[in-house]
């Protein structure tokens, strides 16, 4: 595998332009190797049966004539049926495609056809899901990939294909021939085949073992080159704050640290006057009080002389991070400064001059902090918050921007310690588990949405005392795969319910601008209802708004869960949460069970190792572990620690990787910081 082959832009595959390469982006995909690594999350079994063994419900593909011109009906709003008959052999059943009109420009009488659907045996019809390209047809799984608005599957599929047709033969293997048979792993590009178009479930399962270990492999080989380069600098430079000074931060504050939040500080403060370099994560659970921990290891890097970064995921987040520390460091003669995507021009460079001068002694950002124009005078101290949302380059870069500076990870999620050690490496873990005094745990309940009227008795008496509401919901709009109640629906819908009240509706596909200005709306009290998707789960403190009503809750991890939660209770009184749902299996009243009796994250993050079996319970984003494409952190801890353990081996023996062996494990590693510097 070379630069001049794989790592070449999308638009060098034939039929694709500008406006493709950007609906392309849209995913995450640039280059011809993003192409062919976007694999399926799922894939449709296509099973073919003898019409007379097919069974009421069964999932089934059909192959015939279409006998009738299909005809396409309106009902409702953006409702349709196409129907049409198909014969199969001597048999006729009558195919109907719902809310799919499209369909009908692929349809015409005599054309042969596979179609895939739900047989319902008492009406002798199918409720057609997807027509089938002949090469799913051939291989008898469908792949299914993860979409947007700005490019369709059947798009995809083909773009994927061709991509396999064109540039298959310059795939070049990844993980060494030794530990592929060692592992019994497939080679490289059969594993890349294979996981687009497996045979069968057997040949797919196989497939995605192999992925697996490929993506731990390529994270962990990161890792320990990371680990290397610190072994190599492991002399930190000691931090000689003024404990005095420090006394003036403790006296200007309007609360009582708290015991947890105190050892911490003071574990910082050793690592920080010690010879070698911090590297710590800091847990804490929502609403414990990490950022004054940070603003404590702020200040102390300060008035050792050094510049300090806080380096955050959204641009709410970082908005609001700034607003607390300048409040808290303003009066102590501290240059707060705020960098993100959206900081105008003019001011952008005043912050890189002050940067560079030292005038400025913290500065607060998203990914704008990486960029090659913010340049320090001093920088000795790195935090780096909700850290799993940063890949290892992005972190690295910040990192480098001065000579060996501190680094503090913290994460709003726990998780456990094992976990911990495995996925970020060699840091030291500190831990804050309990909220600050002053706080009342939050009020949580489980209710049916038979139960909503009395939830709603609730809601206005909070309302008449002049709290704010948060309703939440999973889903931005109709689902044709789960009948779930979605932002919009629910936001007319509480409009009708709360005539009187505000009711404002923010989701994620909105622009950042427009987002920040409904939130700002929000916390200025302007807006009492806001009904909003997971958009709301870090970065959001409105100490007023102390009521929150989950929808669907059963349909979110646990984890994330506990994050929505935590934007309520943020003020000094009482605050309720209800989780709505109506769960079908076991496992989902248990989760639903243990949420609304479990405040506390810790215990929540070991329930979720308990029922890891259960799917994706951490969430996506906010399960404070990095996000893997095809593996699960949880469900795949030993392939984990298998990866961990080669990869550590190579770098040991090869700690630049310039074996002829590893020159690809380089390409690759070189290829990653780019995709992960794209901003």
């Amino acid at each position: 595998m070379t630069s001049s082959a794989l790592f070449k832009p999308v638009t060098d595959l034939k039929g694709v332009g500008t406006k493709t390469a950007a609906d392309l982006g849209s995913l995450g995909i640039y280059s011809i190797y993003d192409l062919l690594y976007y694999f399926p999350f799922r894939y449709d079994e296509l099973q073919t049966l003898p019409f007379d063994q097919l069974m009421d419900g069964q999932k089934v593909l059909l192959k015939g004539i279409i006998a009738t011109e299909p005809y396409l009906s309106r009902f409702g709003y953006k409702k349709s049926r196409l129907s049409f008959k198909l014969k199969i052999d001597h048999d006729i059943v009558m195919v109907n495609f719902f809310n799919q009109p499209w369909v009908k420009s692929q349809l015409e009488v005599g054309q042969e056809i596979a179609v895939y659907g739900k047989y319902e045996l008492s009406r002798q019809s199918l409720s057609a899901f997807k027509l089938i390209a002949k090469k799913e047809n051939e291989s008898g799984m469908a792949p299914i990939y993860s979409v947007n608005r700005h490019i369709k599957q059947k798009k995809l599929v083909g773009l994927i294909d061709l991509a396999l047709e064109e540039f298959a033969d310059q795939i070049v293997d990844l993980v060494p021939k030794s530990i592929r048979s060692k592992y019994r792993l497939m080679n490289e590009k059969d594993l890349v085949l294979r996981m687009h178009h497996p045979k069968n479930g057997i040949e797919a399962q196989l497939a995605k073992r192999s992925a697996i270990f490929r993506e731990f492999f390529i994270f962990q080989l990161q890792l320990a080159e990371l680990g290397h380069q610190i072994k190599e600098n492991i002399n930190g430079i000691p931090k000689k704050y003024d404990l005095n000074e420090i006394k003036e931060l403790t006296n200007s504050l309007p609360f009582e640290l708290s015991d947890d939040q105190k050892q911490v500080i003071n574990e910082i403060y050793a690592d920080m006057h010690s010879g070698r370099q911090m590297r710590r994560l800091l847990q804490g659970d929502v609403g414990s009080g990490k950022t004054i921990v940070a603003v404590y290891a702020i200040f102390a890097a300060i008035t050792a002389g050094y510049q300090a970064a806080l380096m955050v995921p959204t641009e709410i987040l970082a908005t609001q991070h700034f607003d607390k520390i300048e409040e808290l460091l303003r009066p102590l003669g501290v240059r707060v400064a705020l960098l993100t995507g959206n900081t105008k021009t003019l001011e952008r460079r005043e912050i890189y001059r002050e940067l560079l001068d030292g005038t400025i002694n913290v500065v607060i950002g998203t990914h704008a902090l990486i960029q090659p124009n913010v340049i320090f005078k001093n920088l000795g101290l790195v935090i780096i918050d909700e850290q799993h949302r940063f890949g290892v380059a992005q972190r690295q870069s910040l990192i480098n921007k001065g000579p060996c500076p501190d680094i503090l990870a913290m994460t709003a999620t726990p998780i456990p310690r094992t976990l911990a050690l495995t996925v970020y490496g060699e840091m030291a873990v500190s831990e804050i588990k309990h909220l600050p005094s002053g706080r009342k745990p939050i009020i949580s309940n489980w209710r049916t949405s038979s139960q909503l009227d009395e939830v709603y008795q609730k809601v206005k008496e909070q309302l008449q005392e002049g709290f704010q509401v948060y309703a939440v919901t999973p889903l931005i709009s109709e689902s044709e795969v789960l009948d779930l109640k979605n932002a919009e629906v629910l936001y007319e819908n509480l409009k009708a319910d709360f005539p009187d009240q505000s009711v404002v509706l923010l989701h994620g596909q909105m622009p950042g601008a427009q987002k920040d200005e409904i939130m700002a709306d929000f916390a200025a009290g302007k807006v009492n209802i806001l009904v909003t998707t997971s958009v709301i789960e870090v970065g959001v403190d409105v100490p007023n708004a102390n009521i929150m009503i989950i929808y669907n809750a059963d349909h979110f991890g646990l984890s994330q869960l506990h994050q929505l939660r935590g934007r309520i209770g943020r003020g000094q009184t009482q605050s309720y949460c209800y989780f709505i749902a109506d769960p079908k299996t076991d496992s989902g009243k248990a989760r639903m069970r243990i949420i609304s009796e479990t405040t506390d994250g810790f215990k929540l993050a070991e329930e979720d190792l308990k029922m890891r079996g259960e799917g994706d319970l951490f969430g996506r984003a906010q399960s404070g572990l990095p996000e893997f494409k095809v593996g699960n952190v949880v469900n795949d801890y030993n392939t984990m620690v298998v990866a961990q353990k080669v990869a550590k081996d190579i770098v040991e023996i090869d700690p630049d990787l310039q074996e002829p062996e590893h020159q690809v494990l380089q390409e690759i590693l070189d290829y990653k910081k780019l995709e992960q510097n794209r901003l």
